[in-house]
């Protein structure tokens, strides 16, 4: 039975870039995302009032009325309010560009609470930052380990988060279980978090799909398909789904990088070995063309829009 690594990033003052634990941990973090496409990180820099308080602020996100959670648009596809959704009864999510910027916060809070919502704001900008943090040493650990690290500065330049706070209510008698369809992430890196409640099933390499469970300082790191491209199919970007079982509320709260330009594989990892795989791609572009129905059953999106 498959089981996620699970690997330790709690002590970040024996974390240094160059020392000796650094390296161990990017070598195991870098294994994972290619065998699994996710891990298990234990991660402490969260406080944990600090996490209450975001599960509390997504609660109270959810309970307002579903005039006000439609507001929630973007000119980008795919990154307002989903919900309502047949198919998807159970699921209803929310989700802001810029995460881990006061404008970005604050943008998304005005047009939920008109009247304002300092407590919300200051939540979710402390959380996002220092989940943002976690996803920036994974990315520095891959490129790293991978050779490019002369690269990240670029690679970073263009980074934008996207904060996507979700809510699958338990299921009513009778009614299907499925808490989210099987699909892959669609951006470079993905930070996620529960409030512990589990739900979160991962598809293997070989097919087999098994659960994921997380203690409450625990987080899912996950490759997306961007980070597949970019690294010539090195980096795994693993189906997972959400079931639901019992009638506990499960909320997670993900945070995806996205990348504003031009993605292209690294000279470094070509070769006879590993031919190049995936021609250069717009990010934004290729959530474009996911974001028609037509596509969204593809077997690999990715592949089809910029496959070699």
């Amino acid at each position: 039975m498959h089981k996620l690594p699970t690997i330790d990033f709690t002590n970040k003052r024996n974390l240094k870039p160059g020392s000796s634990s650094w390296l161990a941990t990017s070598i195991e973090a870098t294994r994972a995302l290619e065998e699994y496409g996710c891990f298990i990180a234990e991660y402490d820099n969260v406080p944990l009032d600090l996490n209450g308080a975001v599960f509390q602020a997504l609660q109270d996100l959810f309970r307002l009325p579903i005039e006000t959670k439609v507001q929630n648009k973007s000119t980008k596809p795919l990154y307002g309010y989903v919900g309502q959704i047949p198919f998807i009864p159970l699921y209803e999510s929310l989700g802001f560009d810029y995460s881990n910027t006061l404008d970005g916060v604050q943008s998304f809070t005005d047009i939920m609470w008109p009247n304002g919502n300092e407590a919300f704001s200051a939540t979710l900008l402390a959380y996002n930052r220092l989940v943002a943090e976690l996803e920036e040493m994974v990315t520095r650990m891959v490129f790293e380990s991978y050779g490019v690290e002369k690269k990240l500065d670029a690679h970073r330049k263009m980074v934008t988060y996207l904060c996507r706070g979700m809510k699958y209510r338990g299921p009513e008698k009778n009614e299907t279980n499925m808490g989210f369809v099987a699909h892959t992430d669609k951006d470079f890196i993905t930070v996620l978090h529960q409030n512990g409640v589990d739900g979160l099933e991962v598809k293997a390499r070989d097919g087999q799909w098994f659960a994921v469970e997380l203690l409450p300082a625990s987080y899912i790191v996950m490759s997306g398909d961007a980070a597949m491209a970019w690294s010539n199919d090195r980096l795994h970007s693993p189906y997972h789904r959400v079931t639901m079982n019992g009638n506990e509320t499960r909320y997670s709260i993900a945070q995806f990088s996205f990348l504003e330009g031009i993605i292209e594989t690294p000279e470094e990892l070509v070769d006879e070995e590993h031919p190049l795989q995936f021609k250069p791609f717009d990010h934004l572009k290729y959530l474009d063309f996911y974001s028609r129905e037509e596509n969204r059953t593809l077997e690999s999106a990715i592949r089809t829009y910029c496959g070699v």
